[in-house]
């Protein structure tokens, strides 16, 4: 049951940042942020655990695995920004090889977890760049 409802939390968040992301001016095409591609994807992830489609599932994850190496990925210079995209790696390839396996149960688990991963490193960032993250003797933040 608990697992039911972290699925239907992370379905919810990702309906709104796609409803968000999806209104605005009508402006000529632009490429694509890298955050927007990030969104894609995870709406492809979880297009594929809906459907079944493991192939959409294992693919996706592997081009947000992908586009976690990028240098624009780096948004803050901190030891938990690092600890949360090393993490969010490690999620990506364990639900590539889920979808390989055609785990969907592991899949969906590993789902909520790269969402979870998702709102706790942008709750991070904001927090550096407005200042309330606890300072290192480095000057940089956590």
């Amino acid at each position: 049951m608990r697992t039911f409802r972290l699925f239907g939390f992370a379905v919810t968040v990702l309906v709104a940042l796609a409803y968000a992301a999806g209104h605005g001016d009508d402006k000529p095409a632009k490429k694509p942020t890298l955050m927007e591609k990030k969104l894609a994807s995870a709406q492809k992830v979880l297009e594929g655990l809906a459907k079944n489609d493991f192939e959409a599932i294992r693919e996706n994850a592997g081009i947000l695995n992908d586009l976690s190496k990028q240098a624009a990925w780096k948004m803050v210079e901190t030891p938990r920004y690092e600890t949360y995209s090393e993490e969010f790696q490690r999620i990506t390839l364990k639900m590539m090889n889920q979808g390989k396996e055609k785990n969907l149960d592991g899949a969906a688990l590993s789902y909520v977890d790269m969402t979870l991963m998702c709102v706790k490193c942008h709750q991070h960032v904001r927090e550096v760049r407005i200042g309330h993250a606890g300072k290192l003797p480095s000057g940089r933040g956590e």
